[in-house]
């Protein structure tokens, strides 16, 4: 195989109906690394968010529990892009995901904004570091498997394409960042958590995980400016290793988030089903998204 024989297949498929194989291609061939970064990204923006940061701090799943939290999510999500919404751990993840979140009350705009950073945040991430960038193929693709996950777990309004997808997410997020304690609390939690993973480089991993944050994260969490010559070592680093990945032949064989060295918490395997919390009760006012609809409900 030669470097561009995956995006030469990309462009063969309908990227409507044929949007799980071209997801699968991206974020398991082409940028395994990039997509798990970017997706770690995605989902701490949203803690920038108050409601939402606030509701993750009561949980104490993202403080207490953090790497327990880290691997259920990136295995749940995992389960959906290997087997998708339609396999039958495709289902089960989207269950469990459907299960927990109706257990508190979480708006359909929120979950709607959550669904958007896994469209966006990736795209752009690829668009400063990844070894080239998506295509707009690719895009519509992405878009399209993301608003199909995203109507199994009962969101409605969805955006139809990744255009819509950037401008909700940024709207949302110029509407809602801002402080919250409890937020920050999560914030730094979740960055010690990947520090954690380096032994004795921690402190220059927190370090530079921040040097990647933009201002308006920055701002929302009230931490120092990284210094300018630490945040363009940081992305210059990036930058160069996306020259040397794209030297690289393509892979072969796909690498999913279970093959990740950050997944810690199952060493011995694991069983879908049983991944992510079981609140034993429902929490007072229940979630207004309409979970009750659709092949992932229970």
């Amino acid at each position: 195989m030669r470097r561009y024989d995956w995006l030469k297949e990309i462009r063969r498929l309908d990227p409507e109906r044929d949007f799980l194989r071209i997801y699968r291609i991206i974020a398991t061939h082409e940028f395994p690394w990039d997509i798990t970064r970017a997706l770690e990204l995605a989902l701490y923006r949203t803690y920038a968010v108050p409601s939402i940061g606030r509701l993750l701090s009561e949980t104490a799943e993202l403080t207490d529990r953090t790497q327990k939290r880290y691997d259920d999510t990136a295995l749940l999500l995992d389960a959906v892009l290997e087997h998708g919404c339609d396999g039958e751990d495709g289902r089960t993840a989207i269950r469990r995901i459907n299960q927990m979140h109706r257990r508190y009350d979480i708006t359909n705009d929120e979950m709607r904004y959550v669904l958007c950073t896994f469209v966006v945040v990736p795209k752009r991430w690829l668009d400063a570091y990844g070894w080239r960038r998506l295509t707009r193929h690719e895009q519509h693709a992405v878009a399209a498997y993301y608003r199909t996950l995203g109507g199994h777990m009962g969101i409605t309004e969805l955006p139809q394409t990744y255009e819509d997808f950037e401008r909700y997410l940024d709207a949302y997020e110029a509407a809602h960042f801002g402080w919250d304690e409890s937020a920050r609390r999560v914030s730094d939690a979740t960055l010690d958590l990947m520090a954690g993973w380096y032994g004795p480089l921690a402190p220059v991993v927190r370090g530079a995980s921040k040097a990647l944050l933009d201002d308006s994260l920055l701002d929302a969490f009230r931490y120092d400016r990284p210094k300018p010559a630490v945040q363009k070592a940081v992305r210059g680093a990036l930058k160069l290793r996306a020259k040397a990945v794209r030297l690289l032949p393509p892979r072969r064989t796909p690498h999913y988030a279970r093959q990740n060295p950050e997944i810690k918490g199952y060493p011995n395997g694991f069983r879908v089903a049983e991944l992510g919390t079981f609140p034993a009760s429902r929490a007072a006012g229940g979630c207004p998204v309409p979970h009750g609809q659709g092949p992932a409900a229970s």
